[in-house]
């Protein structure tokens, strides 16, 4: 094995996957929120990072091409558990959450099976397209979280009246609780809409790969 700059990139995008969700059992929130999309969003910068130092440097390595695809699906698959646990099931997160995890594993199996004509499942501009669709949704999910956290930080103790009372602007907003409130709102509305992108696009190209390998299925 080499220890090159890019397979080095990758092996830490690797440990924080895990990392995602477990400083929401150490820390408390918003303070997880924060570190959990920093660590995400500079995973995601690393996926391209190393590949681009891997393709520069002619540092391509058997170890980085087998990690890269675990990396990316390890990083997406944990932070997704993540966000439907911390969103309590909503069937707007969770539909399209298992959608892509019905996927990515039916993907792996059939690579595991092809065994070495796995490479007739190369990976498309379009899967390219989907992963990147997919972390900005994670992103924007994770912010959409510190948004709804600060929210209830803001109006703790307001009752129903005077939460309306700001929200339509007759009474004072010093906090800039409305502020919150909306951007909690568009985050909240984008992340969803981007992660049903992805979950198309992750439909798609499992349905392109499995046309690949149907002739490999064949009794």
């Amino acid at each position: 094995m080499r220890w090159t700059v890019p397979n080095i990139l990758t092996i830490i995008r690797l440990l924080s996957a895990p990392a995602v969700l477990m400083v929401f059992l150490v820390l408390p929130r918003p303070f997880a929120d924060w570190v959990a999309l920093i660590l995400f969003v500079g995973a995601s910068v690393t996926d391209w990072f190393d590949g681009y130092l891997a393709r520069r440097w002619g540092q391509q390595t058997k170890l980085g091409t087998m990690l890269d695809p675990i990396a990316d699906k390890a990083m997406v698959i944990i932070a997704l558990a993540a966000l439907v646990g911390l969103m309590g099931l909503n069937p707007w997160i969770l539909l399209p959450a298992a959608v892509i995890l019905f996927r990515e594993t039916f993907v792996s199996g059939l690579r595991e099976f092809l065994g070495d004509t796995a490479g007739t499942l190369k990976v498309t501009k379009l899967a390219k397209w989907k992963t990147m669709v997919q972390m900005v949704a994670i992103s924007v999910l994770f912010i959409s979280g510190i948004f709804e956290h600060h929210v209830g930080a803001l109006s703790f103790g307001m009752d129903a009246a005077t939460l309306q009372g700001v929200m339509e602007g007759n009474l004072s907003d010093a906090r800039g609780l409305r502020v919150s409130m909306y951007a909690k709102g568009i985050t909240g509305t984008l992340g969803v809409l981007l992660l049903w992108v992805a979950a198309t696009l992750t439909f798609v190209t499992g349905l392109d790969y499995f046309n690949k390998a149907r002739p490999y299925l064949k009794d």
